[in-house]
Order: C-alpha cells, then structure tokens, then sequence
C-alpha cells in the first residue's frame, strides 16, 4: 500500500511474511497463493505490500538462481504484490515449535550473518518495482548480550562496514539503494535506541540505522519523542518501522492480571518482560514465565511489559490491554512531520498462532481477516496525519 505524504514523497506500508512459516522458495510462493493475495483481495485493493521474510534456504535458492530471483519477481507482479522491504533478522527455523533464543543466531560477529544479509540485499535490488529505487531490510541487533565480548564487538562492526561498502557497490551496479536497520529488542546487545547510539556513530554510514519496532520500544518502555529525538540528534537515520504492540498489564500483583499474563507464556517464542523503577530504571527477565514464576525476581509494584506481538487492532481483554497507544505517538513522529523519518512502514504481527487457543485463527480466512483489519487499523491512522492513500 503506499500513501502519498504532504511534503510529495511516497511512504509505502506492508505487512511481514514472518507470520507464514516457509524455509523455502516453494514455500513462498505457496504464501503469495494462500495468504498474500488473499490479503490483498480482502482489502480490495489492486497492489498491496509485503515484508518479505527469507530464510537462508530460500535466500541461496534465489541468490544462485537468477531465473528463480525472476519468477519470485513474475508471481508478486501476477498477484498484486511488490516488495520494497525484507525482514532479515530470522536466519532459518522462524515456524519451528520453539524459536526462543534460535532466533538471534548467527549474530553479526559470524560470517554467516554478513553474507546472508548480503544476499538479501542483492535479492532485493532484484525485485524492487520498477519506479522504486530504495529498499530497506531489518536485522538482529548485533547479538543476544549474552556471551558477546570486545572481540565479537570488533567484529561485528568490521562486519558492518564492510556490508556498507558492498551495499555502496550495489547501488553503482544496479542503481538500487538499499539500507539495512538495526532493530534493538529486549535482551539484545542493541536494547533500545539510545544503546545503538554508539555503536552506529561509530560505523558513520547512512546505509546502516536503525529500525523502530513499535512492540520493542515499548517494552523497554521508551518515550518515542526521546527516543527519535535523540536518533536525529545523532545522525542515526531510521531506515525503517516495524508497527507492533506490546502486551501490557497495569497491576501485575493482581492475581487475575496474572493469571490473564499467563495464558500468553507460551513455548514457541521469548517473551521479554519489563518494569520500570522509581528511578526511571529497568528490571526484566528473558521470559514471560520467568516473570510470573513464585518469587520471581520482577517487582509487581509497577506495570509490566511483555515483549509479544498483540494483533493492533484487537487489544487483549480486561485486565490486560496493549502499547497501541505508543505505537500512534511514534507514527505520528515518524510520518506526521513536515518530512517523514522514515517511508517504509511494516506491520509485524507474527504471533497469531501463538496467542492464547481461543483468540487464535482457526481457519487460514481468519487469519486473513485479521491482517487485513490491522492494515486498515495502520492505513486509517496513516490518513489521520494527513496522507493519502494512492491507488
């Protein structure tokens, strides 16, 4: 979907394909059948915009395939879709039954990372519209904190300057501009905005930024006008948004507030949880169920955060609710402005199946029912700040 924004630019939204399992390329071209299109179609709507999620085995399927790189640019073409963004933080195993820790490997301190990402942005240069020069893809925060010493920061940063170097190499062979965001996230070397401060001032690239996801941001609960504030401060540019909600729950001491937290503790994915101090600090745990264990080490003196993608237009039940309200103040930063900070937008709800049984999607119309309600949600609040949708 893209919108026309007053200064004149072009500000597209997508939703992101991480929510359709598939490792490889048959896989996703069985997801532009059976879930993409019929988005689109739903919404009635003649192009719509996905986030691409590649694996590493559908990724090297297309990097060593150019005819295959072509067909995936015929089928999106054939069924409505174009791809201006890429989620490149999931290497492989994003649809297994437990994700958990899995997903933050490799990291940016192994070579591996460096040429997948690599291959992405090849991938994406390919299959780009024809009018669109820029595209953008999201990565891990260099690391899970855990284990990464000076060496693994060094590098890393090595890592990352040489993947600016290839994408300046791209854009002269193709003349495809791509850049590549940092997306912080609770327990990652890279938290919130303020920690990829330092480490991106130090890379000094506009190809290398940052990529604000709405849920994170709130978890860690970050103020979006700091936080942006600070980002512009620093020349730190924000190559693109993730649009997500948090779960939040005001009187965590509450058993029935625990109780209604417990049933989104669930074995697939991490589920960060946060409080603030009276000093304006943090506590946290690396999981859900860490957080509501008996004499779990979370003070319940002040609302807790999860770190788990609730559907934006359907808030959980009382006496839970959701972070959508810091997801319309950072769009309103991020769009709302004279210029935009970003123009790539991407709603990323990849957790339906793992909300509680009975708010799941039973069938595959449901769940095309609720991503096209949370794009209709992303495109009402886009209109609210003054664009205009485009055909």
């Amino acid at each position: 979907m893209r919108f026309r924004h007053p200064d004149g630019s072009t500000v597209h939204l997508a939703y992101c394909t991480n929510v359709h399992p598939a490792e490889t390329l048959d896989g996703v071209l069985a997801q532009l059948r059976d879930h993409c299109e019929p988005v689109r179609k739903r919404l009635g709507r003649d192009r719509l915009g996905i986030g691409l999620w590649l694996a590493r085995d559908a990724a090297h399927a297309l990097v060593t395939d150019p005819a295959a790189l072509r067909g995936l640019r015929t089928e999106l073409d054939r069924r409505g879709l174009e791809v201006v963004t890429l989620n490149g933080f999931p290497y492989e195993g994003f649809g297994a039954e437990e994700v958990k820790y899995r997903v933050y490997k490799p990291d940016w301190a192994d070579p591996e990372r460096l040429e997948h990402t690599t291959s992405l942005a090849r991938l994406l240069a390919g299959l780009l519209p024809d009018d669109v020069t820029d595209g953008t893809i999201s990565t891990l925060p260099l690391a899970w904190r855990t284990a990464y010493d000076e060496t693994r920061a060094d590098k890393a940063r090595a890592a990352l300057v040489t993947l600016a170097e290839r994408l300046d190499a791209l854009q002269d062979l193709t003349g495809r501009s791509i850049r590549i965001g940092l997306e912080p996230e609770p327990g990652c070397v890279v938290e919130t905005t303020h920690d990829a401060l330092a480490p991106l001032t130090a890379i000094a690239h506009d190809r290398i930024g940052v990529c604000v996801d709405t849920c994170h941001l709130a978890t860690s609960f970050e103020d979006p006008h700091t936080a942006l504030d600070a980002l512009a401060a620093a020349r730190v540019p924000v190559v693109k948004s993730q649009l997500s909600a948090a779960l939040h729950a005001d009187h965590p001491a509450d058993p029935a507030v625990r109780e209604a937290l417990a049933a989104f503790a669930e074995p697939r994915f991490l589920h960060q949880t946060r409080t603030t101090t009276p000093s304006g600090g943090l506590h946290g745990t690396d999981d859900l169920d860490e957080a509501l264990a008996d004499g779990g080490p979370l003070p319940d003196t002040a609302p807790w955060r999860a770190h788990f993608h609730v559907p934006l237009h359907a808030a959980p039940a009382a006496p839970l609710t959701s972070t959508l309200p810091v997801l319309k103040t950072a769009l309103t930063r991020l769009v709302g402005g004279p210029h935009p900070l970003t123009r790539h937008l991407e709603v990323e709800t990849y957790t339906w199946q793992a909300l509680p049984p009975e708010l799941r999607p039973r069938a595959r119309a449901q769940l095309t029912d609720g991503i096209a309600a949370e794009l209709t949600l992303a495109r009402d609040l886009l209109t609210d700040l003054g664009l205009k949708e485009l055909p």
